[in-house]
């Protein structure tokens, strides 16, 4: 932690500390020590920003379709797509460039230095057909390393990759493909978290074919540098949609993503460095957003976690939760920023969501959220649950702490605050500063709270200024 964020915290928990349990009002506690925590957790924000930079490509464009594909969704390209892909790499690097058609492919492999770009009215169709995603790779699934079908679009190892432009990316899933295999995959699931569990390795993790498929991600860069997925429109996903891991210096940027099946995250981040989210749209059938970094075993043999993202001036509509932190977080994360989103759907459960339990552990901690719009969400503005699928079931404890959420607006929610964690280890030092949340249906859910600290919040027209431990 920078020097001035702990001496801040040290400050702050000093004049904040009450009694085991209570409220005690926030007139006690300095505006000055507010203000300095505040300000402390943004200028972290600022310095990320600095850092990251979007790759840079030669000025070279092959299309795809000097090297044989064609644009008539039944022709498979995927052949055609790979020597693009390498002639683009061998030459030097530069754009793949999709031209207005349908052009249906396989499995997708990206190379440093080649962004593939999809010109408006440019649609690549991925096959339905498993076999369409051999040989098998390094993945992860939910967190968890394994050999198994590719990824639609997949990256290893590779620096300056990127996939921009104004096409559609169709995953063609939908109950006959792909989702179906969420109820069957469940034994193939158990057995990959037991592997891990084990010691396994994860070159011996082997899936695939017959009863132990799992399903694949659509875009997946692993251990990559200088990463951008930038403008394409994407739909009808397997799983989760944007799954870079364990890549640093990575921008996501004015996506429009749009898929409701099962599991259907919009863009989940694994153990990356420097990420930046920004102008994009997500209606979803999980999460919009969720931050993970590797689950229980797993995530704590790579000990990556997800550290420094910028979220900013992004749409959540459909979804469990608009930026939701977990619950495959037993690397951790820190440094975790989100400004002038809005989200507004009766089918958004969450503004800011973490979930996690004593299964997966890990520390979570420095999380900001500002300036965020809020029309209708299901459940709760800010959710936090210790006790998600395992729950105390476990021997890691899970840790949440220095969360700072300021100039909120919410109009309608269930509730403002759930907030449940263990008495052994609260979640703690959460500072909720002028913000307000109109029809409010009922009281806050707390427990396992220390340090809950309200200043200029009005919940249905009543200004709460208290600190609250239970």
């Amino acid at each position: 932690m920078p020097p001035m964020a702990a001496f801040s915290r040290r400050r702050f928990l000093s004049t904040t500390a009450v009694a085991a349990l209570g409220v005690t009002r926030a007139s006690a506690f300095p505006a000055e020590l507010f203000a300095a925590w505040q300000e402390d957790l943004w200028t972290t924000a600022a310095d990320i920003l600095r850092r990251i930079k979007d790759p840079v490509f030669p000025a070279r464009d092959i299309a795809v379709t000097a090297h044989g594909a064609r644009g008539d969704g039944t022709t498979d390209c995927s052949a055609a797509i790979r020597a693009a892909i390498d002639a683009c790499h061998t030459a030097g690097g530069g754009r793949v460039v999709v031209p207005a058609g349908r052009f249906l492919t396989g499995a997708v492999r990206l190379r440093s230095n080649v962004n593939l770009y999809l010109q408006e009215g440019a649609t690549l169709a991925f096959r339905t057909e498993a076999s369409a995603y051999l040989p098998l790779v390094l993945t992860r699934f939910e967190g968890t390393e394994l050999m198994n079908y590719s990824p639609f679009i997949y990256a290893l190892d590779e620096t300056n990759v990127g996939i921009s432009g104004r096409g559609t990316l169709d995953g063609q899933a939908n109950a006959e493909n792909w989702w179906d295999w969420r109820t069957g995959q469940i034994p193939s699931r158990n057995k990959l978290i037991q592997m891990a569990d084990e010691g396994v390795a994860p070159a011996q993790r082997i899936f695939g074919d017959g009863p132990s498929r799992l399903r694949v991600n659509f875009i997946q860069p692993y251990r990559c540098q200088n990463v951008l997925i930038e403008g394409v429109r994407i739909i009808n996903s397997p799983m989760w949609e944007v799954n870079p891991v364990l890549c640093t210096n990575v921008t996501i940027r004015g996506l429009n993503i749009s898929s409701h099946g099962p599991n259907n995250d919009g863009c989940d981040p694994e153990s990356c460095k420097d990420v930046l989210i920004e102008g994009c749209t997500f209606d979803t059938g999980d999460d919009c957003i969720a931050l993970k970094s590797g689950r229980n075993e797993d995530g704590r043999r790579l000990h990556a976690p997800i550290e420094n993202v910028i979220i900013r001036d992004c749409d959540m509509k459909d979804g469990h939760g608009g930026v939701t932190i977990g619950s495959e977080i037993s690397g951790g994360a820190r440094n975790i920023f989100a400004e002038k989103c809005r989200m507004d759907s009766p089918r958004l459960d969450r503004a800011l969501r973490f979930k996690n339990n004593a299964a997966r552990g890990g520390l979570i901690e420095r999380v900001a959220m500002r300036d965020v719009t809020i029309g209708e969400v299901g459940e709760a503005v800010v959710a936090a649950d210790f006790f998600y699928e395992e729950g105390r079931n476990g021997k890691f404890t899970p840790i949440l702490r220095d969360v700072d959420v300021r100039n909120v607006t919410s109009r309608k929610s269930k509730h403002a605050f759930v907030l449940r964690g263990f008495a052994e280890s609260p979640i703690a030092n959460i500072r909720v500063t002028d913000c307000t949340f109109d029809g409010v249906a009922s009281p806050d859910v707390l427990e396992g709270v220390k340090d809950l600290v309200l200043k200029n919040v009005r919940v249905n027209g009543q200004r709460k200024d208290e600190a609250i431990s239970r």
